[in-house]
């Protein structure tokens, strides 16, 4: 955690699981006055299909470790509200594939940087369904990073 431009701010350093090793990036967070801006940079996702696209669940989870090559130690999303999916806090928009790379930027209000600092990001194999209970059916866990 850290102050920039007076804003408080924390990212998370996201390795890729046993199965998916070359994984990797980081996600940002930043305090703004209304919200916070949430940016992902993510190298090495799995390449579906012929253009090497294909789209990835993204979530934070209410975990503390991502917990070993399977990330089995993640807790569920982030829902301090206990809201239905797809209104948990944690839950984030679809990151992008584009040949094994994926960038997004969002803003939400859903929490502070203060209240998902020593939690973790977790980036799933499939997209999100946004309906099933309680995660969105978005399969393993390809990818995890602390946010500090």
């Amino acid at each position: 955690m850290n102050r920039r431009r007076g804003a408080l701010a924390a990212a998370a350093a996201v390795r890729g699981s046993g199965k998916y090793p070359g994984l990797h990036g980081e996600v940002t967070f930043r305090q703004l006055r209304n919200g916070v801006l949430v940016g992902a940079e993510i190298y090495g996702l799995p390449q579906d299909g012929e253009d090497g696209s294909g789209i990835f669940a993204f979530h934070i989870h209410s975990g503390s470790e991502c917990g070993g090559e399977d990330f089995s130690e993640t807790g569920a999303h982030f829902n301090p509200g206990g809201r239905k999916h797809p209104f948990h806090a944690g839950d984030l928009p679809p990151l992008f594939g584009n040949h094994g790379y994926a960038y997004m930027s969002v803003f939400t209000d859903r929490f502070t940087v203060e209240d998902i600092i020593g939690r973790v990001v977790v980036i799933h194999r499939n997209p999100d369904d946004f309906k099933s209970q309680p995660a969105g059916d978005a399969g393993e866990k390809i990818g995890c990073g602390k946010i500090e």
